[in-house]
């Protein structure tokens, strides 16, 4: 059985009653919308809504977060970074370059939380202040995770150099005491301040032993009673055995040297070395790893992963990844005693120190508010080879799904939809599939942002979706009368018949203005004019005009003659292209020879008798069209044209 996490939690709507009034919703590829309904099962209940609103649910509010932003972009580059350097990786090399993937994504979150800290300072209003406080609680919260989760999962650190990576791990997390520092070191007399022995305990429980040192030999300075104290205790922080990264020896020489050094320190405290002090004689004991004394710092340990590494390196220096769970749950029910519940940050680190990496992931989905935590985190855990037995039973695997979802929130975004394109690229199983479907839900609200949707379906072959943006644009240009636009994007779309309609479109604007506008597009139709019958007329028509103003009168009348012969020209437009025809029939040379005048003859009788053509208006409507003296005119002027070309072609042949 799946197991199940909880009850949802409920999303309250202003100013509506759910007890009295139903609901309606409509689900979105990002948000819902919901409203109030007048139906009631209840026969007298009113019918007036009480709450006459539409609200907008968005699932994942975060990508609308300025300085979210950031870290949604820059981490953006370090996912694709890795997907493209996936193949080189090997060896040692692939570990290091890992390690550093992770560092570049930790570098981040910590940017963005700083940004969030400044900006909740700087905050005009509480409530904002409020509300850039938790972001940063959350944030400070992630690095935490991710942290752990690198010298765990990642850096893999063994027995030894784990503890070493602990160290810097709390200390990054707990970072306190610098202030504290800086403060005490900036006073007329340090070992006076209220906060001296404070920051001495803190520097101990960080294993900050120089720093501790250095503060005790200023308390030796001004206080001869202690100073032998502080030397005796000074001496035995400064020998404690502690594994540095460029030692070369083993772990049992440590352990040896460790087990001398702690017994010395032992033999000191029960001597009463200390017994004059009860400050340096606590501070011997937290050295000695004594479980009462950590407990009685609580206040500044914080927390009780705190408490757990501080109870590691004064106890079990060499501690081994695989008894680290057992330290952290025990060290975990010490510190909280029973007093409280663990919260849910609790959970997660104690799933990690018990190397449950898909439990660590469950509960961040849980906890935290959007998908970007998790879906890098087990990106590159998935890079680690660490959850390639994990699927899941609905298709996908762990990393694809979270990747999915992740991406899915950006598109409800109306510019971070361009960094979930890539996500989705990475998704080898369904991410095409669900690009098509996100994609056709971006709305086109500008050319500019059309042509980036564009490109991106044309670079994966996306023909269906190519088409159906060209579509869109073509009809928004036909709308605002840009007839230019609309036949280039019906064009682009391979749509016959939308290209039919707007070549009808161009041909109707000539016949009441009298030229044709967007030339450049019309005569660089190319091949693209064999799309459909009416592009082909409009684009022969406009190289008859072109023929005709460049005076090569005999190539303008073939192709005029050919445009009716051919029943490519819409009948309606038979009418015009016989009064084109008139300024070659009066030319003093004679242009049309008497075949193609009686061709001419033959189309003006076929229109004049309105003889109807399937697809054509009515031959009624054809007539009354027509003007009868434009008619006398075109037939007096095919009569003396052929008049002129039977006398011409008479002479050649008599000659």
């Amino acid at each position: 059985m799946e197991e199940l996490d909880g009850e949802p939690t409920v999303t309250l709507i202003p100013g509506v009653n759910s007890k009295k009034k139903q609901m309606c919703f409509d689900w979105g590829p990002g948000e819902m919308l919901v409203c109030e309904t007048t139906f009631n099962k209840k026969e007298n209940s009113e019918t007036v809504p009480g709450c006459p609103f539409i609200y907008i649910i968005r699932k994942d509010i975060d990508v609308y977060s300025q300085i979210l932003r950031k870290l949604f972009n820059e981490s953006h580059g370090i996912f694709v970074g890795l997907q493209r350097i996936e193949e080189e990786l090997t060896g040692k090399s692939r570990k290091a370059q890992l390690v550093r993937v992770s560092k570049n994504y930790r570098s981040v979150i910590r940017a963005c939380m700083e940004e969030m800290h400044q900006a909740a300072v700087a905050a005009k209003d509480p409530a904002s202040g409020r509300q850039f406080s938790s972001q940063v609680s959350i944030l400070s919260a992630m690095e935490l995770i991710w942290n752990l989760c690198e010298i765990l999962f990642i850096e893999v650190a063994p027995a030894g150099p784990l503890l070493l990576h602990l160290l810097d791990w709390v200390r990054l997390h707990v970072c306190e005491v610098d202030s504290l520092l800086a403060d005490v070191l900036g006073s007329e007399n340090p070992s006076k301040h209220e906060s001296f022995w404070n920051l001495v305990t803190i520097l101990v429980l960080q294993g900050r032993l120089d720093e501790a040192r250095q503060m005790l030999s200023k308390e030796a300075d001004v206080s001869p009673s202690s100073a032998g104290m502080c030397r005796v205790l000074g001496d035995l922080m400064r020998t404690m055995p502690v594994l540095s990264p460029g030692n070369t020896q083993t772990l049992t020489e440590l352990e040896l040297k460790w087990q001398h050094w702690h017994e010395e320190c032992e033999r000191h405290l029960q001597d009463g070395t200390f017994a004059s002090s009860p400050h340096l004689e606590c501070l011997c004991k937290i050295m000695l790893g004594d479980e009462a004394a950590l407990l009685e710092q609580k206040e500044l340990l914080n927390n009780w992963y705190h408490f757990l590494v501080t109870r590691l390196l004064y106890s079990h220096p060499t501690v081994k990844p695989i008894d680290l769970h057992f330290y952290a749950q025990s060290s975990l029910d010490l510190f909280l005693g029973g007093e409280s519940s663990p919260e849910p940050l609790d959970n997660i680190l104690m799933a990690a120190f018990e190397f449950d990496i898909h439990q660590v992931i469950k509960e961040c989905s849980i906890a935290l508010s959007n998908w970007w935590f998790v879906a890098h985190l087990t990106d590159l855990l998935d890079h680690c080879k660490l959850l390639q037995s994990h699927n899941l039973y609905f298709g996908s695997n762990m990393r694809e799904f979270l990747l999915l979802e992740y991406a899915s929130g950006l598109f409800a975004h109306h510019s971070l939809w361009q960094l979930g394109v890539d996500y989705f690229d990475y998704c080898p199983e369904l991410g095409r599939v669900s690009l098509e479907l996100h994609i056709e839900r971006i709305p086109l609200s500008t050319e500019q942002k059309a042509l980036k949707v564009l490109r991106i379906c044309e670079q994966r072959q996306m023909t269906e979706q190519v088409r159906s943006i060209c579509k869109i644009l073509a009809m928004k240009a036909v709308r605002n009368n840009r007839l230019g636009s609309a036949l280039s994007w019906s064009i682009r779309a391979k749509d016959a018949a939308f290209a039919t309609l707007v070549s009808d479109r161009f041909l109707r604007d000539y016949c009441e203005r009298g030229c044709f506008s967007d030339l450049d597009l019309i005569d660089n139709l190319g091949p693209a004019m064999m799309l459909s019958d009416r592009l082909t007329f409009l684009g022969k028509y406009r190289e008859f005009h072109r023929f005709y103003g460049e005076k090569r009168f005999f190539d303008a009348a073939s192709l005029l003659l050919s445009l009716m012969t051919s029943q490519i020209a819409p009948r309606c437009f038979w009418v015009t292209l016989l009064t084109d025809a008139l300024p070659l029939l009066e030319q003093k040379q004679v242009i049309f020879t008497t075949e193609q005048t009686y061709e001419l003859m033959r189309c003006l009788e076929d229109l004049a008798s309105g003889r109807p053509v399937q697809g054509e208006a009515s031959a009624q409507r054809l007539q009354e069209d027509l003007e009868n003296t434009k008619l006398e005119i075109l037939r007096l002027a095919l009569a003396r044209n052929l008049a002129r070309a039977i006398i011409k072609e008479g002479s050649l042949e008599g000659s």
